[in-house]
């Protein structure tokens, strides 16, 4: 049978290789080095179902006037 102490070092390396692993997952997941806006501009470009988007917003927005 293993000692207080024994156990308690046991659970400290478990946690300590849990922590490490969800650091190294942190890493992965850190903030994109550009910002969002960037990494999606110009994805609509040259597509007609976005231009028709943005004309019928347009002509609804300037009917509320």
């Amino acid at each position: 049978m293993s000692t207080v102490p024994e156990q308690l070092e046991e659970r400290v390396a478990i946690l300590e290789a849990e922590v490490a692993q969800l650091k190294s997952k942190l890493e992965v997941v850190s903030l994109p080095k550009k910002p969002w806006w960037e990494r999606i501009a110009g994805t609509f470009a040259d597509n007609s179902d976005y231009d028709e988007a943005m004309q019928l917003g347009r002509e609804y927005r300037e009917s509320l006037y």
